[in-house]
């Protein structure tokens, strides 16, 4: 399984986890639904760590 794939498989299991949309977690991390979604469609290469910390702010979670 290729990083990519990974970081979209767990973002969409923390959200059935949690019951957050993916609206809920861009409300919470500041991350645009835009970038969410194409983090979630590999539109882009890769997501930045910058990103995926923000993303695990969302979350109430540590990027660790």
């Amino acid at each position: 399984m290729k990083l990519q794939d990974a970081i979209i498989l767990r973002i969409e299991q923390l959200c059935l986890e949690r019951n957050m949309t993916k609206y809920d977690l861009s409300q919470k991390s500041g991350i645009p639904q835009s970038t969410l979604t194409s983090i979630k469609k590999k539109r882009s290469n890769s997501a930045k760590i910058i990103t995926l910390y923000w993303i695990c702010e969302g979350f109430e979670m540590s990027i660790e």
